[in-house]
């Protein structure tokens, strides 16, 4: 087997793998099968790492749990890490400090797929869906993508298989592009940019620097497209080489909302009413113009009239994404609407903005570092009652007391969703759009909202 450019030879030594979630194990299976040594290593001992560690140790792969040689960290010749791994962690310093070279699974994926025609998504908020969508239209295009990344699937699985498709649409967080130096996609887009990850990221400027990596590798072929209303967004692009179109939901641009007409418009003419785009929210309506858009200008096969037509047809069929403003119901002429993917305050000010119902909101969970205040001015329109809970309920009533009617509650989900029955009457919502990280109570926001869900059909 040929080794990839830009990877040690099989016999120059080990590569470490730090992080045995999902993109962990599909990284080191990568490299055992091509016949790399491996040592991969967790810090936790839960039943999930440990059934991934078996698996590993099956094929070969040295596994460690509830720590990391540090000695053998040092000796590797290649140090991958997981998502989720802090850049303090101890191997992860350790190997920075020794001139190790320290990359993302994606990267070493990308080592494994250099022909591949990449549709690369980040932002702060949207690129979940923006991603999916895009990989939705592509489908009905060619019949041929597959969304992968921080959207669940590991890239490396892709590289696993052995068969590269005709189009990849890949999301990138900030950590991922962080050790991503060899990202080069075919087009980039960028959502929107607002403060995040501030308990991970000294500043916002921090972060607002990891998601510029997108553009590190732009040339003449990059083609770019980009949040015209997002003035944080305009300025990251601007001198970037390339391409750079925009979509807009307040002007006219390449794909704009025109709100007189009800229409999204793409490349100068309607695509579709807004009424047959099912998701909530005027923020979705911009990400299906970032993925319309991105598709168009990712192939010129992909203007013509019938082209535009599948990308229609595509978005009229897409449905919402577990955690992400997902309609789980209506019980008692309450409607239940399950947003636990929403860990940051600009993406629960969405959604509140995307409310047309009196709404109780459900927030609170682990604090971020963000101020809650800023969510007051976009409540005023449809939040009737906040209901605070959890680690950082004491931050959100001192930030938020007396502006609007709020209920305190603690570490009892169960408690909080039925505080959030009671104050609901036929007519309401009940929102689940926490601004906080799930860790206070949950292993992560699927288990949250997977939660919210079951209270929400389970009826009193």
């Amino acid at each position: 087997m040929t080794v990839p450019v830009g990877l040690p030879g099989r016999d120059e030594g080990e590569i470490a793998v730090i992080g045995l979630a999902r993109s962990g194990r599909a990284v080191a299976k990568l490299l055992r099968k091509y016949g790399y040594n491996v040592y991969a290593s967790d810090a936790a001992t839960t039943p999930d790492v440990a059934g991934c560690a078996d698996e590993l140790r099956s094929l070969g792969i040295a596994t460690q749990l509830g720590g990391h040689d540090l000695e053998r960290v040092a000796r590797v010749k290649l140090l991958v890490i997981s998502p989720g791994v802090p850049p303090a962690a101890p191997p992860v310093a350790l190997a920075r400090d020794q001139g190790i070279e320290v990359v993302s699974e994606v990267e070493v994926a990308l080592r494994f797929l250099p022909d591949c025609r990449i549709v690369a998504v980040t932002g702060t908020n949207g690129k979940t869906t923006t991603t999916a969508l895009i990989a939705h239209i592509l489908k009905r295009l060619s019949g041929d993508a597959i969304e992968a990344g921080n959207i669940g699937t590991a890239l490396s699985e892709i590289a696993l298989a052995g068969r590269t498709p005709e189009w990849i649409a890949l999301e990138m967080s900030s950590f991922q592009l962080h050790d991503t130096p060899g990202l080069r996609p075919l087009v980039g887009v960028l959502t929107n940019l607002s403060p995040d990850h501030l308990d991970r990221y000294a500043s916002v400027e921090e972060y607002y620097a990891d998601k510029a990596r997108l553009f590190s590798r732009a040339d003449s072929s990059s083609r770019w497209v980009v949040n015209g209303d997002d003035e944080r967004v305009l300025e990251m692009v601007e001198g970037a080489a390339g391409e750079r179109h925009a979509f807009s939901l307040r002007r006219t641009s390449e794909a704009f909302y025109d709100e007189r007409r009800d229409q999204l418009m793409l490349l100068g003419e309607p695509l579709m009413p807004r009424s047959r785009f099912p998701l909530l929210g005027r923020h979705n309506v911009g990400n299906a113009l970032a993925a319309s858009l991105a598709v168009a200008v990712a192939d010129p096969s992909h203007q013509t009239r019938e082209a535009r037509l599948e990308i229609a047809g595509a978005l009229e069929t897409f449905r919402a994404l577990p955690h992400r403003l997902e309609v789980v119901g209506e019980f008692s002429g309450v409607q239940w609407i399950n947003d636990s993917k929403a860990t940051n305050v600009g993406s629960t000010a969405v959604a509140i903005e995307g409310m047309e119902r009196p709404t109780v909101l459900l927030l609170g969970g682990r604090h971020k570092g963000e101020p809650y205040g800023p969510l007051l001015s976009v409540m005023r329109r449809t939040v009737k009652k906040v209901i605070a809970y959890g680690e950082a309920a004491p931050l959100i009533e001192r930030d938020l007391g007396g502006g609007i009617a709020m209920e305190v509650r603690g570490a009892d989900f169960d408690e909080v969703v039925g505080a959030a029955r009671t104050a609901a009457v036929s007519g309401d919502a009940i929102l689940l759009s926490p601004a906080c990280s799930s860790y206070d109570m949950f292993a992560n926001y699927e288990e949250r909202g997977d939660r919210f869900r079951s209270l929400a059909s389970a009826q009193p």
